[in-house]
């Protein structure tokens, strides 16, 4: 890929990577390492009660652990990161340890900040961007899905129910100290989650390629995260125990959550966030239904990155022109999430057709829209993407 003359990047990736079966119970080696020793388990209720695997690593944890916070729900909300942060203080706990998906690691994130700001999330009020100014409590992070890649990234999304609005927080002091990728916990994940997962993390590496930021790094983690995912994630939908295929797609998320880290996304996550508050629709699914849209959107500006893309997914695209094989991409891109069974339009998940200005003028304001590579930023511009998903 070319790259200008004038470039000049910073690649950041401060996260310990810890892989391998059976894992998740070395959480006891890490918390040794940061010297910490009072532990608050962050999770969801359906991984506390319904499987083994909290209960795996609070055993392991032993009177290291002081509390287990188990009240994360999807798209986990302000009040939720207060009420955690709130059993976090009670407990005295010096060291966060999520275990579930985004949500829970976004939980933690949202503690960390209200610990090192000394208030509440609902005080704060808002988002925002390095909001800390110091090391804040250390996190640990145990994912038991592969998509958001959030073990490695700075940010946290955060919805404020009331407002109907996805807050972003984005800081370097809250990146997690450590991510403890063990595929033993992901094999219970239903097929339709391993699917909105696997692609939302297939989109992260495709906007850090696209982007404004791109950078040589970021772009070799995330072309070789779409190399991954398009050829695992086809093989833990077809046998959700298949230990090699959970691994490399939690490999995957977590590279391509490095690469847009630093790279940053663009239109696609403005959209799926802005839909996702709104309308309910889960982000990996969101993103899946959006981004050969974007695509098409973004095609004009970039066609030669999408065919990089479409390499790396070992597309056959020798002696085609960049517009013919970023086409060609696309297409297979939407054949591929196709062929995981999601829905692929915005109306198959309810989201009404009147309400798509709303969505777009919403979507403005986000901050993912930023370095998209393409002006996006007008209404109009974000209703007609809008609409051709619909």
């Amino acid at each position: 890929m070319k790259y200008s003359d004038s470039l000049n990047f910073i690649f950041r990736m401060p996260t310990k990577v810890v892989f391998g079966k059976g894992t998740a119970k070395e959480v006891p080696l890490e918390m040794k390492e940061l010297g910490v020793s009072r532990a608050l388990v962050v999770t969801d209720r359906f991984l506390y009660e319904k499987t083994e695997i909290v209960n795996d690593i609070v055993k392991a944890l032993g009177e290291a652990c002081v509390g287990v916070f188990a009240d994360v729900e999807p798209d986990t909300g302000v009040d939720i990161v207060d009420s955690a942060y709130a059993l976090f203080q009670e407990k005295g706990a010096d060291v966060i340890v999520s275990v579930g998906g985004g949500s829970s690691i976004d939980t933690a994130k949202g503690v960390q900040i209200a610990a090192g700001l000394g208030k509440t999330l609902k005080e704060i009020g808002s988002g925002g961007v390095n909001l800390l100014n110091a090391p804040t409590v250390p996190h640990i992070s145990v994912p038991t899905t592969a998509g958001t890649g959030s073990e490695v990234t700075y940010a946290a999304v955060i919805k404020d129910r009331e407002k109907k609005q996805k807050l972003i927080f984005a800081d370097n002091f809250i990146i997690p100290s450590v991510a403890i990728l063990d595929p033993l916990v992901t094999v219970g994940m239903p097929k339709s989650l391993t699917a909105h997962t696997g692609l939302d993390a297939f989109t992260h590496a495709v906007e850090a390629v696209h982007s404004n930021m791109r950078e040589p790094v970021a772009d070799a983690l995330a072309l070789h995260a779409v190399r991954l995912i398009y050829e695992y994630l086809p093989a833990a939908l077809k046998d959700g125990n298949d230990i090699v295929a959970r691994g490399q797609m939690l490999i995957a998320a977590c590279i391509a959550g490095a690469a847009f880290s630093n790279a940053q996304v663009g239109v696609v996550h403005a959209l799926a966030h802005s839909v996702g508050a709104k309308f309910g629709v889960p982000h990996g699914l969101a993103n899946a239904i959006l981004l050969p849209h974007c695509m098409r959107f973004n095609a004009k500006k970039v066609a030669d990155r999408y065919a990089e893309i479409g390499k790396a997914m070992g597309l056959d695209l020798h002696g085609k022109s960049d517009e013919d094989a970023c086409e060609e991409t696309v297409k297979a891109i939407e054949d591929f999430i196709r062929s995981t069974g999601i829905p692929t339009r915005l109306r198959d998940v309810n989201v009404p057709q009147e309400r798509l200005s709303e969505a777009a003028e919403t979507a403005i304001y986000d901050g993912s829209i930023v370095n998209n590579p393409r002006f996006a930023m007008d209404p109009k511009i974000l209703e007609e993407i809008l609409q051709n998903a619909w």
